[in-house]
C-alpha cells in the first residue's frame, strides 16, 4: 500500500480525491486533510496568507500518523503567488515539517507538463486576471510558453466549487489555442476528474487539472506509476504499474 498525503485548503472540490483514488483502482491510498483557508479569496495577500507555514504545519502530523510517503499542497494559487522561489521555500519548509518528500499543486503543474513533453500551453484560470497572471508567470520561469490566459474573475473558491460539467467545458473551450498543445485548468476548488477524457477527446489534446496533477504529483514523489487511462493522457505514461 502506497499512502499519499494532501493537504487541501477548505472544501470545495476534495470529493475529486476519492474519486481519483477509485480510479486508480490499485494499491494506492490518498489522505486528504483539510487546512484553515482563513479568508476565502482570490486575491494575493489572502492566497500568500493561505499557504502560510504555520497553516499547513498544522496538517501533517494526521498525515504522519497514516503512515503516508509524500504530502503534497493542493492548492495552486496559495504555492505559485509566492513566486518561482518562494514556491520552493514554502515546500521545503513543508517537508522539514512533515518529515517526508513534500510538493505543492503549482509545481506538480510544471512536472506533469515536462512528463507530457510538451512546452507550449493555454491556460484556463478561475481566478482573477491579475491572480491568473502570476501562475503564467510562474509557469515561464519553469521554460514552458503561455500562449494565452483566460480569466473567469472568480474571487472565492466556494463559488467555483458550484461549477458543473458545462463551465468546466466551457473554460477549457475559451482557453484553448491552436497552437497550445495543453490546456491547464489550475484551480483545486474546481471539479474535473469526472471530466478530463472528454475533454481531451473534445479538445484533441492533453488537459491538465489541478486534482489530477496534484494526485500524480504525490505519486511521482512516491516513485509510483499507475497506468489510468480516466484519469487523462497524463496517467497513460510509460513506464506503468499495470492496474
Amino acid at each position: 500500500m502506497t499512502a499519499l498525503g494532501f493537504l487541501y485548503p477548505g472544501h470545495s472540490a476534495e470529493d475529486d480525491y476519492p474519486r481519483i483514488e477509485q480510479l486508480l483502482g490499485s494499491d494506492i491510498r490518498v489522505d486528504l486533510v483539510h487546512t484553515d483557508i482563513g479568508e476565502d479569496a482570490h486575491r494575493v495577500d489572502a492566497l500568500r496568507e493561505m499557504g502560510a507555514p504555520e497553516r499547513l504545519a498544522a496538517g501533517v502530523q494526521e498525515l504522519r500518523h497514516a503512515g503516508c510517503e509524500a504530502v503534497v499542497w493542493a492548492c495552486t494559487s496559495g504555492s505559485f503567488v509566492h513566486g518561482w522561489e518562494g514556491a520552493h521555500e514554502q515546500v521545503r519548509t513543508l517537508a522539514r515539517a512533515a518529515g517526508m518528500p513534500a510538493s505543492s499543486t503549482s509545481f506538480a503543474f510544471v512536472h506533469a507538463v515536462r512528463e507530457l513533453g510538451v512546452r507550449r500551453v493555454a491556460v484556463g484560470a478561475t481566478y482573477p486576471e491579475d491572480v491568473a497572471s502570476l501562475f503564467a508567470d510562474f509557469l515561464g520561469a519553469a521554460g514552458i510558453e503561455v500562449t494565452g490566459v483566460r480569466s473567469s474573475g472568480i474571487i472565492t473558491a466556494a463559488e467555483v466549487g458550484t461549477w458543473g460539467e458545462a463551465e468546466v467545458f466551457a473554460l477549457a473551450r475559451a482557453a484553448d489555442a491552436p497552437g497550445a498543445e495543453a490546456i491547464l485548468l489550475p484551480d483545486t476548488a474546481l471539479h474535473t476528474a469526472a471530466h478530463i477524457p472528454a475533454l481531451e477527446k473534445e479538445r484533441g489534446k492533453p488537459v491538465l487539472t489541478a486534482n489530477q496533477v496534484t494526485v500524480w504529483e504525490g505519486l511521482r514523489l512516491a516513485d509510483r506509476r499507475v497506468n489510468a487511462p480516466e484519469l487523462g493522457t497524463l496517467f497513460a505514461r510509460e513506464p506503468i504499474v499495470q492496474v
